[in-house]
């Protein structure tokens, strides 16, 4: 009877384990709320340009009739075109679970978590490369050049901008302790170190989207969607509901990191809509970079920014 009786703990807690990484805040979660904000961004793109825009369904029809769709693989590709997707998506769900769980029970994060989330959120651009060379296809090994030197380019900057936040938060690296010193001592953008490494961070945030100024490695009108040309059906599927969790993710790590002052339901709705709409602004005021620009802007200007908050945030400032 003991025994029986020993195994429902292990059983509950397993259970709370599936349910937060598919259900809430994992896969599914993620998943629909990403949708959604890619519906906002084509709907105030569509109103910026005086169009009307898709209705709010829009990208789940898509998603589901990608699903039906055939899935072509391309003559002598290698088993990791079809592998590729998958480890993207399984990345970027596992950030957004981690970061759903930071917000909703900082006492619980694991020390350490907040290295993981960028490690994590890093995997998608290489599975989006790895998918991309192993086609076989010159526009989407060209695309795939392109990420893999963007990837170079605002990594360095993103890691200044989190370093000052580990500054700030006097050394911690773990979800709960940044948000707990921002509930005592203000929000980091409040600050001069913050807000320049905020600024930095959100031009990261865009790269690594790749959106507006750095949507060089799909490039429709240059490279026929580059890195994404051969793929289709589910796999096709796959990559946009990567993207889809990443337009989340990101944002809301933004949220967590500069913004964190106040993470009620209510505001933190309102901090999401208003940063997404930052993002979106940004987007299509902005005309597309060149990969030799986007280089040496990243390692100029945001390169730059990310070193002075660093000193400021040593200085206290």
């Amino acid at each position: 009877m003991q025994m029986v009786q020993g195994r429902y703990p292990a059983a509950e807690e397993k259970m709370k384990q599936i349910f937060y990484c598919l259900i809430f805040p994992g896969f599914l979660f993620s998943a629909v709320i990403g949708l959604l904000a890619g519906w906002v961004d084509r709907k105030l793109t569509a109103r910026l340009q005086w169009r009307i825009g898709p209705p709010w369904h829009q990208n789940f029809t898509d998603i589901i009739k990608l699903l039906g769709k055939e899935t072509i693989v391309p003559e002598g590709a290698k088993y990791t075109f079809l592998f590729s997707p998958y480890i993207g998506l399984i990345s970027a769900v596992l950030a957004a679970t981690y970061l759903g769980r930071g917000i909703i029970a900082p006492l619980e994060s694991f020390s350490g978590d907040l290295i993981v989330l960028f490690y994590l959120l890093a995997i998608p651009a290489l599975a989006l490369m790895i998918g991309a060379s192993a086609s076989r296809n010159p526009l989407a090994s060209l695309g795939a050049s392109r990420e893999m030197k963007l990837v170079l380019a605002y990594e360095l900057p993103f890691i200044l901008a989190i370093i000052t936040v580990i500054i700030r938060s006097n050394g911690a690296i773990q979800l709960g302790q940044i948000i707990r010193q921002q509930l005592f001592f203000g929000s980091n953008i409040f600050s001069l170190s913050g807000f320049l490494s905020f600024l930095v961070a959100l031009f990261c945030v865009q790269a690594k989207l790749g959106i507006g100024l750095f949507d060089i490695a799909e490039a429709d009108q240059e490279i026929m969607s580059g890195t994404l040309i051969e793929y289709s059906g589910l796999p096709l599927a796959v990559f946009k509901l990567t993207k889809a969790v990443m337009f989340y993710a990101l944002p809301l790590l933004i949220i967590v990191l500069f913004l964190g002052c106040s993470l009620s339901p209510l505001f933190l709705i309102a901090k999401y809509l208003m940063l997404l709409a930052i993002i979106v602004l940004i987007k299509n005021t902005n005309p597309r970079l060149r990969i030799d620009q986007a280089l040496k802007f990243f390692w100029r200007i945001p390169t730059l920014l990310g070193v002075i908050a660093v000193i400021l945030a040593l200085f206290g400032l």
